[in-house]
């Protein structure tokens, strides 16, 4: 069973702990200060007295960017990297904030919690001068066993995840970067983008 606190019972929960003298770890997956809500606890618990060290992860963006062989950055292809919330207000159908910059056709765009507000957030990117062919992939439940991928153009994008019934989590990679993964279907992919388990991947390499 599936059990959702809010952010402040988290909080008031870390709290107990750590004042009852327990050593306490909040384990989070991927990086717990990149859109994992890791500041807000750690700010939290400082105010309150509360030592509070971090251990790194590596975040869901570059995990799954090496697992899809996407060079996230690539000369030529992005000369910088973006990561965005996909989130929307009150559980709307529209992201938080997309700024116009953000549809730079030099840059790679990596977007959470981005899967119900994707179909507005291509429309946006698109309507801010974003190639509407943009290579785009949605990756659902990235680097595990139930890994499922879809590549396609940005404006095809929406369709396709929603053809293939992703499911959260899903992290949103957008930019010319996406075509030099080995599993970038190419020209086909405006006929035909393709879904992808994590067992049809190559093999990682050292």
């Amino acid at each position: 069973m599936h059990m959702t606190i809010s952010q402040d019972e988290i909080h008031q929960l870390l709290l107990s702990f750590a004042e009852a003298g327990a050593t306490v770890l909040r384990l989070k997956g991927g990086d717990p200060l990149v859109f994992g809500r890791g500041g807000e606890e750690m700010d939290f618990l400082q105010q309150q007295g509360v030592q509070v060290r971090v251990v790194p992860g590596i975040t869901a963006a570059s995990g799954i960017a090496a697992e899809l062989g996407i060079p996230l950055t690539h000369r030529g292809a992005a000369n910088s990297v973006r990561f965005l919330t996909g989130h929307s207000r009150k559980g709307g159908i529209d992201p938080l904030f997309i700024q116009d910059q953000a549809a730079d056709p030099d840059s790679t765009l990596v977007v959470y919690m981005g899967l119900s507000t994707l179909p507005s957030l291509a429309a946006r990117l698109i309507s801010r001068g974003l190639p509407a062919d943009t290579p785009a992939a949605a990756v659902e439940r990235g680097t595990t066993a139930y890994q499922r991928t879809v590549f396609a153009e940005l404006h095809e994008l929406p369709s396709e995840v929603a053809a293939a019934k992703l499911e959260s989590p899903t992290l949103i990679f957008i930019g010319q970067v996406v075509a030099l993964s080995p599993s970038w279907p190419g020209a086909a992919a405006k006929q035909e983008p393709a879904t992808m388990p994590a067992t049809s991947l190559p093999p990682a390499t050292v």
